[in-house]
């Protein structure tokens, strides 16, 4: 858990995000909890991108906050996430109590070559979301990685959408995560879209729509991180409706900061 870090003020456009960032303009300044920053990889080996950081501060809960972190668009062709992460942040400005204890940090384009082409890589021709903490020389990488070691996140959220599952799904490693937080969030979602409820959800076994592996090389925190943090992966089914996919994704996320909260609570309790 840590103290809120410092605001930032300034908001700006990567090529082919300024749409998808446009509306949030109009939520900076307006109190203290949004702030925006703009993360450039000029100077880099191997290209030149730029990320942006949506920070929001909610209503103290205690003595600490807890720290998030929420990354969509790490694929550019799922385009929901980046969409749900945009209108979240347009929820928790309305309503700051959703996000009471909480510091989150947003990237809702994670992969902004990606997103502008429309293709699930980069430009480089790479899968993003297999290239973390593998000594990885990519832009979006490298950024990344440098805001997860220097912000040091108490939870990992990501958002994803598959074009072979026909339902909702998530990944989290844990039995408490997996049963306390992400399962009453697929049941949240599932008002939207139903859970995938096959026994294995993208080559891995699965039960009630929760995948309890991950691929090597996705996003998350660094190896060797203690405490384990919280991480779950909230994945859509892509040929559903994009408004349906974006309105199941609110939903988990509320009751994902609900289901965090009760359990950070109750664990602070005993």
């Amino acid at each position: 858990m840590q103290k809120p870090a410092g605001p930032r003020s300034a908001i700006f456009h990567g090529p082919g995000s300024s749409q998808l960032l446009a509306p949030l303009e109009a939520l900076l300044g307006k109190g203290n909890h949004l702030h925006a920053h703009q993360l450039n990889s000029r100077g880099y080996p191997y290209g030149s991108r730029t990320l942006n950081r949506f920070h929001f501060v909610g209503p103290a809960g205690g003595d600490n906050y807890t720290r998030l972190g929420i990354f969509s668009g790490i694929h550019g062709d799922e385009v929901a996430g980046s969409l749900a992460a945009v209108r979240f942040l347009h929820e928790l400005v309305q309503e700051p109590s959703l996000a009471r204890g909480y510091e989150i940090f947003l990237y809702p384009v994670c992969n902004p070559t990606g997103y502008a082409d429309g293709t699930r890589h980069s430009r480089s021709g790479l899968d993003l979301n297999r290239e973390f903490w593998k000594n990885s020389e990519q832009p979006e990488i490298l950024l990344l990685e440098r805001e997860i070691r220097q912000l040091r996140f108490d939870g990992f959220l990501s958002l994803h959408a598959d074009d072979t599952s026909d339902g909702l799904y998530g990944f989290a490693l844990g039995h408490t995560h997996a049963v306390n937080i992400l399962k009453p969030s697929l049941e949240a979602a599932s008002k939207i879209l139903p859970t995938n409820r096959r026994r294995r959800i993208d080559n891995f076994p699965a039960r009630h729509g929760i995948v309890r592996r991950r691929y090597p090389g996705m996003l998350g925190p660094a190896p060797g991180t203690r405490p384990k943090p919280l991480e779950i992966v909230l994945e859509t089914p892509a040929l559903a409706s994009i408004p349906d996919q974006v309105d199941s994704s609110l939903l988990a996320l509320r009751t994902i900061l609900e289901e965090h909260r009760a359990l950070l609570s109750f664990s602070q309790n005993l």
